[in-house]
């Protein structure tokens, strides 16, 4: 094989593979977008749909660790009354590793809350991306920080007490 036709085969490799990658952040992007609407618009068997059975839910509070069934039967009484949650992403970051079936993410929200910061893992099951674990956290500046540390001093020390017995 002469030099030429090497260099013509490894770059068609290297486009196609890039362009799968491409497609990949863009399906994921789309399943977070939908994500995010589905609660907006209290779509429960949409916003299910694209979360895998065992998902990890992690929300603002610090008990907050939802597994599964225990996320969706929190999740539903909110759905069932016509209004989930309203996030609308500012911006993303999607990693997507040469193409694999895992990708992880993390983004800024606009919400009812301020800012807030999602992250996550989604994996590629049965011909689409799911959600497989989520953390949502309430962005807080720097400068704001030892101000909250002092409202929560209280809750933050029984917490810590009750979780270390």
């Amino acid at each position: 094989m002469n030099i030429s036709r090497l260099i013509c085969l490894c770059l068609s490799g290297f486009f196609y593979f890039n362009s799968i990658a491409q497609d990949n952040i863009s399906s994921i992007d789309n399943t977070l977008n939908q994500w995010h609407k589905a609660a907006a618009e209290a779509n429960f068997e949409d916003y299910t749909d694209l979360m895998t059975e065992d998902c990890v839910f992690i929300g603002t509070d610090a008990i907050e660790n939802w597994k599964g069934e225990a996320f969706l039967s929190f999740a539903k009484p909110y759905f069932d009354k016509g209004k989930a949650w309203t996030f609308h992403s500012i911006s993303r970051n999607i990693y997507n590793e040469d193409a694999k079936n895992i990708a992880w993410f993390d983004e800024l929200l606009e919400t009812q809350m301020g800012i807030c910061r999602g992250s996550g893992v989604l994996i590629f099951s049965d011909g689409k991306w799911k959600i497989k674990h989520y953390v949502l956290s309430i962005a807080i500046p720097n400068d704001n920080v030892t101000e909250i540390k002092e409202m929560n001093e209280l809750y933050n020390a029984s917490l810590i007490k009750s979780l270390k017995k």
